[in-house]
Formats: C-alpha cells, sequence, structure tokens
C-alpha cells in the first residue's frame, strides 16, 4: 500500500480508536451503565468514584493509549522532521491522527457522539507527539490535584500547562504540534464548562471525598 492508502486507513482508524467507550464497556462489565452515576461521564474519574481505583486506572490507561496508538504511529511512519513550511515533514498526519483519537473520545459513534472529556486520550497523544512537555504537564496535573483535591482543576491545569510548555521547550519545526496543544486546551476547557460550574458553586466532588467515601 502507499502512504497515501495508509494515510486514509490511519485517519477514520484513529477516529474509531478513541471512539471506544472505555469507561462504559468496564462498568458493562462490572453490571451497571456508568451513565447513570456519578456525574454521567464515562471517563477515568467517574469510574473511578463509582466503581473503585482498579477500574479508573485501566480506563485512563485504555484512553490514554488510544490517543497514544494513533499519535505514535504517524510520527514513525509519516513524519519527517524539516523546516516549517516543508511538504516532507508531513507535520499535518500527526496532528489530524492526534485529532481524530481525541475527537473520537469526546465524540464517541458508540455512544451517540456523547463520550469524554478528553484528558486520558489527548494526554497520550501528546506523549507521543511531544514527550517532555507533556510529561511537565503531568507534573501540574499532580500538584493541582494535590493542593484542590480536584482531578477537573488537575485537567484544566496541565492543558493550560501543557501549550506554555511546548512554547518553551520545543523547536521551532514543532510549532504545529504546539498550535494543536492550544486548541486542546480550549476543548479541554469546553467539555468542563459543566465541572467549572460545579466548582464555583462549591458543588464539585472532590478526589479525597471519593476517596473517603470508598474507605466508608
Amino acid at each position: 500500500m502507499t502512504k497515501t492508502a495508509l494515510t486514509a486507513v490511519l485517519l477514520p482508524a484513529s477516529y474509531l480508536l478513541g471512539g471506544i467507550p472505555t469507561g462504559y464497556v468496564i462498568g458493562r462489565l462490572k453490571g451497571i451503565d456508568i451513565r447513570k452515576f456519578g456525574s454521567g461521564n464515562p471517563g477515568t474519574a467517574n469510574v473511578y468514584r463509582t466503581l473503585g481505583k482498579w477500574p479508573g486506572m485501566l480506563t485512563f490507561s485504555v484512553d490514554f493509549l488510544k490517543g497514544f496508538i494513533p499519535a505514535y504511529l504517524a510520527i514513525k511512519f509519516f513524519y519527517i522532521e524539516a523546516g516549517l513550511y516543508n511538504e516532507a515533514g508531513h507535520w499535518w498526519i500527526p496532528v489530524a491522527a492526534g485529532g481524530l483519537a481525541i475527537a473520537g473520545h469526546i465524540w464517541t459513534p458508540f455512544l451517540g457522539f456523547r463520550g469524554g472529556k478528553g484528558v486520558a486520550t489527548a494526554a497520550g497523544v501528546f506523549m507521543a507527539l511531544l514527550p517532555w512537555p507533556t510529561a511537565g504537564a503531568f507534573v501540574v496535573f499532580a500538584i493541582a490535584v494535590a493542593l484542590t483535591h480536584h482531578i477537573s482543576v488537575g485537567s484544566m491545569s496541565a492543558s493550560v500547562a501543557l501549550p506554555v510548555l511546548c512554547y518553551i521547550l520545543n523547536k521551532r519545526e514543532q510549532l504545529p504540534f504546539t498550535i494543536m496543544a492550544i486548541v486542546v486546551c480550549g476543548i479541554i476547557f469546553y467539555t468542563h464548562i459543566s465541572n467549572i460550574r460545579r466548582i464555583l458553586q462549591g458543588r464539585e466532588l472532590s478526589f479525597k471525598h471519593a476517596a473517603n467515601e470508598k474507605k466508608n
């Protein structure tokens, strides 16, 4: 197959892979519809609160890989670092593959185009594209959660930190990936609008609160 044909396979496959509703599947294996519990979101945080630590960690791991795999394949086989405006770089292929994986997670075709918030899958995408800025964003996430006990605050803080770290650490040729990080930051805030409202109203369920409920 030519690279054009492989690209035509990679892009829709990225969307479908990203669309696998991990949290929903794990909930069904446990005998529940995760969308009817907690926040109703089939993502890591709600799975953790509803089903416990290990199902939550499994959800995050699979959702992370849903983003990492297509972005990694695109970087490895379709991208040659070149000048910013050099067609040989083919930067648009990893951007498109990663973006479609994230879109598939948020707007999954398997659940009526209503999925998760995109954080874990975006983390996987950027770990493949820009590992060092992404590692720094993970540190910001951990600090924000430790200080506020809100996973949502950690997610939004990391989404802001990522493009900043990309700008500081990236080479000029990686500018398209930095621009993608800015766009994804906006999407993450969009998917967290309900969380922002609950935080402002003092009703957001904290990570610490959820952990204490599991103990009790």
